[in-house]
């Protein structure tokens, strides 16, 4: 016999316990707003955002103007305070974009030129010679410095964001994934799934599901379909270093239509790991995270480009993470999509759509606008 569904009514409602759910969920309960999270899985941030590269990104690469220039630029600067202010995990270590070839020197000359719009005002320029003093494997002939770039504890922050929620009284339920919804004049109705199926009546409602954020706004009866955008995933594979680490920096070299390419990161334990590549997944497929060993023939010959010294044997794979991309192969990449009532005219609900890198960097940023979309 099925069991029967409980009614309970709520303020705000926010879908996923990533870390853009969980800066949602805080900046609610800041402002005094009753929230209850739900999440399908049954721990936070089990996709995307613990699955990247956990750097702390400075605003280079993204158009001025764009919502993912300013929100990294404003993010950035939050999130280094929020982390000295809460203990989180973090090293402000700096990266080098380096061009292997004197052609790429115009793309260089680009990205400092877009970044200096947006703001990030401490790009250095330098020559081969100066690359080298700073790091003496690399092969270049120029580079830009970014020394605001650094690395972070991932799921320390995610703890973080959750401790500061809950003490202000937001609630998370695990295993409660939303099955649909209703648009109606008393509010947002949900049907959430699991074990004690739950409809809840709420005020707002933050669509953060991230991989299932278009799949969540198509389940709600009333919505508009033009207002959801297309779904496409970009997977990124990781292969981690076994042995010395070369670097004392992030290595990344000159940026791909669909990425930034298979950069070398650090991790606060100070193991290295590169990627990711892009591996995009056929439409309708389920996450699949398995690496496959076979890619590491790719991953080889474009760390070689900039570190000829890697040696053979030297790679093991590491784990994969899934970007949400807005538009498929071929097409350039999309903003952030933050869309709330002045857009669709549904008052109360915001979707996050495509929020992928530099979401871990903006997470903060982005958590005050959707509090400024729902009045909070």
């Amino acid at each position: 016999m099925a069991r029967a569904k409980t009614m309970e009514t709520a303020d705000c409602i926010v879908i996923g316990a990533g870390v853009i759910g969980l800066a949602v969920a805080r900046a609610l309960a800041l402002a005094g707003r009753e929230v209850i999270v739900l999440e399908e899985e049954e721990a936070i941030g089990v996709h995307t955002s613990s699955r990247n590269s956990e750097v702390i990104h400075a605003g280079i690469y993204y158009p001025p103007g764009s919502l993912k220039a300013r929100l990294c630029v404003e993010g950035r600067q939050i999130l280094y305070r929020y982390c000295a202010e809460h203990g989180v995990a973090h090293r402000r270590c700096g990266k080098l974009i380096v061009a292997t070839r004197a052609g790429q020197g115009v793309e260089l000359d680009r990205i400092e030129a877009q970044a200096r719009v947006s703001g990030v005002a401490d790009l250095e320029r330098l020559g081969a010679a100066a690359v080298h003093a700073m790091e003496p494997e690399l092969r270049c002939v120029e580079a830009l410095h970014s020394p605001s770039t650094g690395i972070i504890d991932s799921h320390g922050l995610m703890l973080a964001l959750r401790g500061d929620a809950e003490a202000r009284g937001a609630m998370l339920a695990f295993r409660s994934p939303v099955l649909a919804g209703t648009l109606t004049d008393r509010g947002i109705w949900l049907e959430a799934g699991g074990a004690e199926p739950l409809t809840l009546a709420a005020r707002a409602v933050v669509n953060a599901a991230g991989l299932n954020a278009q799949r969540v706004a198509a389940s709600l009866e009333g919505f508009p379909a033009a207002h959801v955008p297309g779904t496409h995933y970009a997977k990124g594979n990781y292969y981690t270093l076994a042995g010395r680490v070369p670097f004392s920096r992030l290595i990344y070299p000159v940026p791909e239509a669909a990425g930034l390419g298979v950069h070398a990161t650090l991790d606060l334990a100070g193991q290295a790991r590169f990627g990711p590549d892009v591996e995009w997944l056929a439409e309708g497929a389920a996450p699949d995270y398995r690496v496959d060993p076979r890619r590491a023939d790719a991953f080889y010959a474009a760390i070689r480009d900039y570190w000829p010294g890697l040696p053979d044997d030297a790679l093991a794979p590491g784990y994969a993470g899934i970007r949400p991309k807005l538009f498929g192969p071929g097409k350039p990449a999309a903003d952030f999509v933050i869309q709330g009532p002045r857009v669709h005219g549904v008052p109360g609900l915001v979707h996050l759509f495509g929020i992928e890198s530099p979401g871990l960097t903006a997470s903060l940023a982005i958590a005050a606008c959707v509090a400024a979309e729902l009045g909070a």
